[in-house]
């Protein structure tokens, strides 16, 4: 009999992970089990693949692999969907989820509408601004301490750059007309640019008021993807690095919104959205 694995593929705002309890299954090699069951047309079809946890330290721990097979720091989306799953299958009855994740612990607010859970206010804890932290290298430090609307040489063009890491590392870009680029082409070469030591994920953001913008994303090691929650959360806090918005602003993704508020007394940042699950199965191992 061929061993199986039992999971739910859920989605926040389009950006769609396969889940599975790792409190009642074991998987031995996530990063291969997260290329084939990725794969959107021999496998279930996902932006990666997120493991269920015991915690020592929190409610529960949460392991998450981009659809190459790498293992990333954390998902803005991914664990809103965890907080969701977690209440849906009896493993927590509490609104308030404390989640253990590579980038730190994080706290995960449930709403509810019609005795459903549909969402999440995610505190993201704080940015972190230092180029050595991000990580980015810094060739030309001007002393503070941050990398904001720097120029850097991708493609043949200069961009002016500003770099937010939210427990992984973002490359933030303002440009106009975000529809007609080839993020095929373009973002790799964000992805792979040495400044980025550890790769990066790109965002490109088209400014519409004080209080709103759209983006489009090329996540490291996944691509181009619907949605994703850490990237928003890094645009809102490079929309204020370069006086753009706010501290609360809508953020306009292709496969939906996040309410984004970056709290100045706190320093924290608070993503809001939804969380849905699309169906259940059997894959096998």
């Amino acid at each position: 009999m061929t061993a199986a694995v039992r999971f739910t593929k859920m989605q926040g705002i389009g950006n769609d992970y396969v889940y599975i309890n790792g409190f009642e299954d074991r998987v031995e090699n996530p990063g291969e089990l997260a290329r084939r069951i990725s794969d959107r047309h021999f496998g279930v079809g996902s932006d990666g693949l997120v493991l269920i946890l015991p915690s020592g330290t929190a409610d529960v721990r949460m392991r998450m692999f981009n659809a190459d097979g790498t293992e990333a720091e954390m998902c803005g989306n991914a664990i809103r969907c965890v907080g969701k799953y977690v209440h849906d299958h009896g493993i927590l009855s509490k609104d308030v989820i404390r989640v253990e994740t590579r980038a730190g612990e994080k706290v995960v607010r449930l709403l509810s509408e019609g005795g459903e859970v549909c969402g999440a206010t995610v505190d993201m804890g704080e940015p972190a601004l230092n180029p050595a932290l991000i990580p980015v290298l810094d060739e030309q430090p001007d002393g503070s301490q941050r990398f904001v609307a720097r120029p850097v040489a991708v493609g043949g063009a200069t961009y002016a750059v500003t770099a937010v890491s939210m427990g992984n590392p973002h490359a933030v870009v303002f440009l106009e007309g975000i529809d007609a680029l080839n993020l095929p082409e373009l973002g790799p070469q964000f992805e792979h640019h040495p400044l980025f030591p550890q790769r990066t994920n790109t965002e490109f953001v088209e400014v519409l008021s004080s209080t709103a913008v759209r983006m489009r994303v090329w996540e490291r090691g996944a691509g181009e993807t619907l949605a994703c929650g850490t990237g928003a959360c890094a645009v809102a806090v490079a929309c204020v690095l370069n006086g753009r918005t706010g501290r609360q602003v809508e953020v306009r993704l292709r496969g939906g919104v996040l309410k984004v508020h970056w709290d100045e007394s706190s320093n924290h940042v608070y993503m809001t959205g939804g969380a849905e699950t699309v169906f259940s199965g059997t894959y096998p191992l």
